[in-house]
């Protein structure tokens, strides 16, 4: 027996085991990340509300929709809840509007269980009190639009029951033109299978969902299935981010952040005693545009005399200390502004809504700590409601948990908008010139902007600092103001303001 033969057939057989295991390691590894396709679930039911003050027989229909790629393979599901007016002949004349949330990361609970949807969760709407734990209270939405049009209410990939599946990748959808391009895509195909390419369309975007509809909008006109919309509404804009990321060296965001600074101040009775809100504001409006913009363009070119009369009126404005004022370098950070307001009282107001308060405990902390209170003393409240809302009312049962938002979308954003190894240089995200491009080559589109003088994460002002510039055309712009936060409709009031509005303007 040859010793060197053997030794040669051992090594054989040790590589060929290796390999063996290899390719069903491989195998196994490439089954796992193609995510089973199953057949995509519909529950429909049949309801009837009042909206409007009009009795409206309509239908709910919660179901997955598969997106698939160029070779008619399934990469995606998309999960959507759509309320059709029944017994309508000509859907000519009612229009369709596509619902969404931003983020990005979130889905469409808040204006599905907020705003829109035929019912909505009841949380205390001078933002006093925590959601609590259950129960929790639905109430019919008198104040709903099903009375002038039908809701598509869409969850993006990652969100709500919204997967990827099949072949397709998370990055073929976590960024802001993959996301878009989804969107449309889903928008075609639900205008398509149900008849609708005649209605007038609409979306409703909220926060990050205002870009995402922009963007949207943008790609509907592409891809040989040009779908021109009618109208935007746009709740808390964020197109231009420059006006909505406080952050040192940031110029454009402390001016465009001061007004909302100024309402908040006033709201907590720290600033404008004896002024109305409205008064107030406008006060704040020109002194940004006319003192404080020439004056943190200067920087330290500013004597110190001119820096402590700044300083003084900042401190007038804001309710906050001159001192802490002038060793901010007469720029406040937003978060920073929220825990010096009402550090008195041990208290950190909300930034999505600056009426909120949050008890701390650590006071010593510059920024809050315990997260946005405006949003931990509202979101159980939503996410049970909700959950509650599709198994009692729609019949909805399915084999996976409906998330309300994804942390790891935001983680994993892909915010460029040209193709990996084409040059790119970061730049603060801004699709407003593509709202001015569309709507000048789309000349039907018009567009509300609702803004909240409370909001401390996309500023009112920024709204009009926005809207002012990048070639939109100013003609086709409504702004409304409510005396809430970014979702305004918490506050009943504000509730019953905006529906109105958005009533008002679908009907014209």
């Amino acid at each position: 027996m040859n010793p060197f033969s053997n030794k040669l057939n051992n090594i054989i057989l040790v590589i060929a085991v290796f390999l063996l295991v290899t390719n069903k390691l491989t195998a196994q590894e490439n089954k796992d990340s193609i995510k089973v396709v199953h057949a995509p679930k519909t529950f429909t039911t049949n309801h009837s509300g009042v909206f409007g003050g009009k009795t409206i027989m309509y239908k709910a229909t919660a179901r997955e929709i598969h997106l698939k790629n160029d070779k008619g393979e399934p990469v995606a599901s998309i999960w959507s809840v759509a309320y059709t007016q029944d017994g309508n002949k000509d859907v000519s004349k009612r229009p369709v509007s596509f619902v969404f949330n931003g983020g990005p990361g979130s889905a469409s609970v808040w204006l599905h269980m907020g705003m829109l949807g035929p019912q909505i969760v009841k949380t205390d709407s001078d933002a006093r009190k925590d959601d609590g734990a259950a129960p929790y209270q639905l109430l019919e939405n008198k104040y709903g639009l099903l009375d002038i049009t039908d809701l598509v209410f869409i969850d993006p990939v990652g969100t709500g029951y919204s997967e990827v599946i099949g072949k397709g990748k998370k990055e073929d959808f976590w960024g802001l033109s993959e996301d878009a391009a989804s969107i449309a895509k889903f928008m075609r195909l639900w205008v398509t299978e149900n008849k609708r390419w005649f209605s007038p369309k609409y979306i409703m975007g909220e926060s990050f969902g205002t870009t995402r509809a922009v963007a949207v909008a943008n790609t509907l006109e592409s891809g040989g299935q040009n779908m021109a919309l009618n109208g935007l509404v746009l709740i808390s804009q964020a197109l231009d981010y420059a006006g909505s990321t406080s952050i040192n060296d940031n110029i454009t965001s402390f001016l465009t952040y001061l007004p909302s600074m100024a309402a908040t101040a006033w709201y907590h009775k720290k600033a404008g005693l004896g002024l109305t809100m409205e008064a107030f504001v406008e006060e704040s409006r020109q002194f940004t545009y006319n003192v404080y913009a020439p004056a943190l363009y200067k920087g330290n070119l500013l004597t110190s005399a001119e820096k402590n009369d700044l300083s003084g009126r900042l401190a007038y404005f804001t309710g906050l200390d001159k001192n802490y004022i002038l060793q901010s370098n007469l720029m406040i950070l937003m978060p920073r502004f929220q825990k010096q307001l009402l550090a008195d009282k041990g208290l950190a107001i909300g930034r999505l809504d600056g009426r909120f308060m949050g008890d701390e405990t650590d006071d010593m902390t510059q920024t809050p700590h315990l997260g946005d209170p405006a949003s931990y003393q509202i979101e159980s409240a939503f996410t049970a409601s909700l959950n509650h809302y599709y198994s009692d009312m729609l019949k909805v049962s399915m084999d996976r948990p409906y998330l309300t938002s994804n942390d790891e979308i935001g983680e994993k954003w892909r915010w460029r908008t040209t193709p990996d190894g084409k040059y790119w240089e970061p730049w603060p995200v801004n699709v407003a010139r593509q709202l001015g491009e569309t709507m000048r080559r789309n000349t039907d589109l018009k567009v509300l902007v609702a803004s909240g003088y409370y909001d401390l994460i996309c500023p009112f002002f920024d709204a009009e600092y926005t809207f002012a510039r990048h070639g939109i055309v100013k003609e086709r712009i409504i702004k409304t103001y409510y005396e809430a936060g970014h979702m305004m409709y918490l506050h009943e009031p504000d509730l019953i303001k905006i529906t109105a509005d958005v009533r008002k303007f679908l009907s014209k």
